[in-house]
């Protein structure tokens, strides 16, 4: 039965995929072959450099979190949840960006897919905290960008 749910998952994310790429791609400008040839030869770069940022506030935000969950559960338990959920957003994001990065380098599928399942987590996080701005901005901007290059990966 669990391979059921899994089938329809995945069917449900391929359909997904379809849709956005008949939006961001057949109905939306497309961006000139120079500025993709330079995002896809960009990009693995940029995922290091992100990276490397990002692991010494994670690894802070981990340890500040550790102190002052039991303290933000005082104060609703919203707010604790939404600490943790932050994190955990943040360490799959990151864990994704991580597995996908050597096959960034060698322009692999399934590397531009584990992109595809980041950005659709940040718009899902977007929409859970009621950030619009980042649904419509970052997570927009992402995936038109993402499918404006998926060609360049087989």
């Amino acid at each position: 039965m669990a391979t059921t749910g899994s089938s329809d998952y995945k069917s449900y994310l391929n359909q997904l995929e379809g849709t956005l790429d008949t939006y961001l791609v057949g109905k939306a400008p497309a961006l000139p072959v120079g500025v993709k040839d330079f995002i896809v030869n960009v990009m693995p770069y940029l995922t290091v450099i992100f990276l490397i940022l990002a692991l010494p506030l994670l690894l802070g935000l981990i340890g500040l979190t550790a102190f002052t969950v039991p303290f933000a559960f005082v104060a609703g338990v919203g707010s604790g949840f939404t600490y943790m959920a932050s994190i955990a957003v943040a360490i799959v994001t990151a864990v994704l960006e991580i597995i996908a990065l050597p096959g960034l380098f060698k322009r692999q599928k399934k590397s531009w897919t584990l992109l595809y399942y980041v950005a659709l987590i940040g718009g899902v996080s977007s929409i859970l905290s009621l950030n619009l701005w980042g649904l419509v901005i970052g997570t927009g901007i992402s995936l038109y960008i993402l499918f404006q290059i998926k060609s360049y990966y087989k």
